[in-house]
Parts: structure tokens; C-alpha cells; sequence
């Protein structure tokens, strides 16, 4: 009985430095980092989000404002004077504001999120999915109801995205709380003493970390190992890394930051949404591609890709 041929393999093509600086620009301008600012249009402009948000509103400002307060009561002259010694007088007055905010917000964040937010961010990004059309994705974490209709002021209208979710059948996490994250941003906080560039150089590295953590909703509804999370990471760095540092920019505006928290959730859940979509489209060319080779397109040339949503091997962990 003869052996089958071994299926080729679709070539993967080296990466130039053009190549590179073209996703650099579509991330910046198309890709990961346009998905915080989008997520705050799309939740002013979608009623069933906003009950979310009126139920975090007071404790989240107060907290927000009480902690900002301080810190700039009791550490920003401190921080003025010690960057005094690296900075002339404008600029250290700009880096010390901006290392305030930074730790007002972060200490504000492990607070809010801890005690408050991360279960309301999680139903904010679940019901976007939903609304969006990828309740089967999220059926893998909670029930999601079908399209009943309830009876309000005895009108009868369909239930909204929000108001189909179940309870999540276990522990439902939107961003989990990483020691990692937290001791690289101490130590990559001397970044702010470069005058001008640190606090850009701060939040790219900063954003690094952050940005896969904000998708960790989408991994686990994914079922993803650690393997497949990092390759996944891995392909779209420049993605995330972007989406991570605008999404810290949002946070150092003072008080408002809490709420963008939850516009950012939604930000991520619109772009889970197009690499959801962006996956069943290349899983359909996949199979076309195969149906192909079985026809005989191997024969003439043709490629079976052997690759998995573009898993590959022996990349560095960046979550």
C-alpha cells in the first residue's frame, strides 16, 4: 500500500523592515490602539450599557477624586523636586504631574477593580459580543437567552444584549490582577526622568504588559493555553502594545478614568469582535484552500497551511 505524499506547507514569508513599519502604522492607525478611543462612541451611543455604569458612577468617581486629591496634596512637590535634579523647571513640573496621575490611577484601578468594576467590565464586553453576534463565543462561559421578548409599560420589546446574560458558570475574570504588571511598572518608572521622551518611552512599556491582560476575557472564552495565548500575543504585539498604551493614556485623565474603564471594556470587546469575525473568514479560506488541494490543487503547487489561528512555537510569554 503506498504511502500518501507529505501535505506542503504554506510558506511563510520573512518579515523586511518595510513590512514591519507597515503594521506598526496600521496599528496605530487601524489596529489595536483606535479600540479604546471607539469603545467611548459605541457606549454613549448604546442605551443598555449605561445601567452598567450608573451602578459603578458615585463610588467610582469618589474614589477617583479622593485619591487623586491626596497624592497631589502629600507627592507631587516631592516628585517637582526630585526631578529637579534630572530636568529643567517646566519639565520636571509636566513629569511630576504625569507620575501622579499615573500612580493615582494605578493605585485607583487595583482598588476599583478589585472590589468593584471587574465583574461590570466582563458583563460590559460579554454583551457587546452578544449585540455584535458572537453569542456562541460567550455561550462558552455563561448562558446567553434567546431573543424573548419582555413587557415594559405593556409594550413588548425584545430583550437587549445585556439583559440576555446568564451568570457566568464560573469565575469570569475581564482583566486579572498581574504582580508582574505591577513590579514592572515601579521599575519602569525612572523612564519619566528622560526629559520629554520618558513618559512616551513609560507608556509603550508600560502598555506592553497591558494590553494582552485587557484581551484575557477573549483568550479564555477562546479556551486558549498558555502556549496558544502567547503565539496569539506574539503575531499582534504591535496591536497590543498599542491598544495597552492608549488605554493608560485614558487613565491618567483625572476623575474620568474610572468611567473609562468601562468604555475601554467595550473598546476591547469591539475588537475581540473583529478578530473573532477576522478568524471565521480565514477559517473559511483554509477550507476552501484544502477542499482545493483535495481536487488536486497540491499537485499544481498548492499549500496545506499547517498553522492554527497563526499559532506558532518558542515565543517569549508577553502576558
Amino acid at each position: 500500500m503506498s504511502s500518501q505524499p507529505a501535505p506542503k506547507t504554506r510558506p511563510q514569508p520573512p518579515q523586511s523592515i518595510s513590512s514591519i513599519l507597515h503594521r506598526l502604522h496600521e496599528a496605530i492607525t487601524k489596529g489595536g490602539g483606535t479600540y479604546p478611543l471607539k469603545g467611548i462612541p459605541y457606549f454613549i451611543a448604546h442605551p443598555f450599557l449605561h445601567p452598567l455604569l450608573r451602578a459603578r458612577l458615585l463610588p467610582a468617581l469618589l474614589l477617583s477624586t479622593i485619591i487623586l486629591v491626596l497624592l497631589f496634596l502629600f507627592t507631587y512637590l516631592p516628585q517637582v523636586l526630585l526631578l529637579t535634579l534630572f530636568h529643567g523647571r517646566a519639565s520636571a513640573l509636566f513629569n511630576a504631574a504625569i507620575l501622579v496621575l499615573s500612580e493615582s490611577a494605578g493605585l485607583t484601578a487595583l482598588l476599583f477593580e478589585a472590589w468593584l468594576v471587574d465583574a461590570t467590565q466582563v458583563d460590559v464586553y460579554d454583551a457587546i459580543l452578544v449585540a455584535r453576534g458572537h453569542e456562541e463565543l460567550v455561550k462558552a462561559s455563561r448562558p446567553v437567552l434567546g431573543l424573548e421578548v419582555s413587557v415594559e409599560d405593556g409594550v413588548r420589546k425584545p430583550l437587549d444584549a445585556r439583559t440576555r446574560l446568564g451568570r457566568p458558570a464560573g469565575t469570569a475574570i475581564f482583566a486579572p490582577f498581574s504582580v508582574r504588571q505591577i513590579v514592572e511598572f515601579v521599575l519602569l518608572l525612572p523612564l519619566n526622568l528622560v526629559p520629554w521622551v520618558g513618559v512616551p518611552l513609560f507608556l509603550l512599556a508600560t502598555g506592553y504588559r497591558a494590553g494582552p491582560l485587557l484581551q484575557w476575557r477573549y483568550f479564555a472564552l477562546r479556551g486558549f493555553s498558555k502556549k496558544q495565548r502567547r503565539a496569539y500575543v506574539r503575531q499582534r504585539q504591535w496591536a497590543f502594545t498599542w491598544f495597552g498604551a492608549v488605554y493608560l493614556v485614558l487613565q491618567l485623565i483625572p476623575v474620568l478614568s474610572m468611567v473609562f474603564l468601562l468604555t475601554s471594556a467595550a473598546g476591547a470587546a469591539l475588537w475581540a469582535g473583529e478578530m473573532e469575525e477576522q478568524r471565521k473568514r480565514e477559517e473559511e479560506e483554509d477550507r476552501a484552500f484544502q477542499r482545493g488541494g483535495e481536487d488536486g490543487g497540491n499537485e499544481d503547487g498548492g499549500y496545506i497551511d499547517e498553522t492554527v489561528d497563526g499559532f506558532v512555537d518558542d515565543v517569549d510569554d508577553p502576558v
